[in-house]
């Protein structure tokens, strides 16, 4: 990636983090496009080249995750273990806020994170930066693994469950009383993924 590339990348990312963080404190309704330009320190006709709404910025944060995730994975030892190179990407790479991961949530934050996840306004863009982001996931997948996008189902069928565990980390993290940090949950989830999903013994 050239340094123009990187720029706007990184211009792009900003925006999506200032939208996630203005609506985590404010509420979705309570921020305006202006808003999350000013944060960044551009004009709100800059953000619009890079978004067409505070949804899709917002939204956007998912794919990154997805991206980083594929980057973190093309780059793992080659001899290491496919879920171990995988458990090992999407902890470098899905982190939900700037803290470390194992750090106790903030309570507010996670707070702020839920309603933003439920506003209506927010479910198309959310579902179409999933569908993305499995995508990018499965394409390095099929990369690391010999297979073909286009024909193999195994690449698919990791980036699904890669995608089901980050998922379902995320909405645990956001609503289980007392709190976890989300790296304990995320590390759970895909040690279970990996070992096959056991029935749990009671």
């Amino acid at each position: 990636m050239g340094l123009r590339e990187q720029k706007k990348r990184d211009t792009r990312i900003a925006l999506s983090w200032a939208a996630i963080r203005l609506t985590a404190e404010r509420g979705f309704d309570n921020v305006k496009v202006e808003d999350i330009a000013a944060e960044v320190g551009v004009s709100p006709r800059t953000f619009n080249n890079y978004f067409s709404s505070k949804a899709e910025a917002i939204a956007a944060r998912h794919f990154e995750r997805a991206a980083r995730i594929a980057d973190e994975l093309r780059a793992r030892p080659s001899e290491e273990p496919l879920w171990v190179a995988i458990s090992n990407a999407v902890l470098i790479g899905a982190p939900l806020d700037t803290k470390a991961e194992d750090a106790q949530p903030d309570a507010r934050w996670v707070e702020g994170v839920r309603l933003m996840t439920e506003h209506p306004a927010l479910r198309g863009e959310f579902l179409k930066a999933a569908m993305d982001a499995e995508q990018e996931l499965a394409a390095a997948v099929a990369e690391r693994t010999g297979t073909d996008l286009d024909r193999d189902l195994y690449p698919r069928l990791v980036a699904g469950t890669v995608s089901a565990a980050i998922t379902a980390s995320t909405d645990l993290w956001l609503r289980i009383d007392p709190p976890k940090p989300y790296g304990v949950l995320l590390r759970d989830a895909l040690d279970q993924v990996a070992k096959g999903l056991p029935t749990p013994t009671a």
